[in-house]
């Protein structure tokens, strides 16, 4: 029994693991599909970020940062 709990840990922790390595995203991103500007247009809610196409699986609050420096 002890062994098949240590075998579940390392699973969920590999899992764990795994998935975050997958993904940049922090706790204040988050993404929402604004079809008013056009049906594949993302807005961070948070930081005001904004991309084209897919989902964003990256933080690009960076970027966001740079381009307000630049102005």
């Amino acid at each position: 029994m002890p062994l098949l709990l240590l075998a579940l840990g390392v699973a969920v922790f590999l899992y764990l693991w795994i998935s975050r390595r997958n993904s940049t995203l922090t706790r204040d991103c988050r993404w929402r599909l604004d079809r008013s500007v056009a049906p594949d247009f993302w807005r961070c809610v948070a930081c005001g970020a904004t991309a084209r196409g897919a989902e964003p699986r990256d933080c690009l609050r960076a970027e966001r940062q740079a381009e307000t420096r630049s102005l």
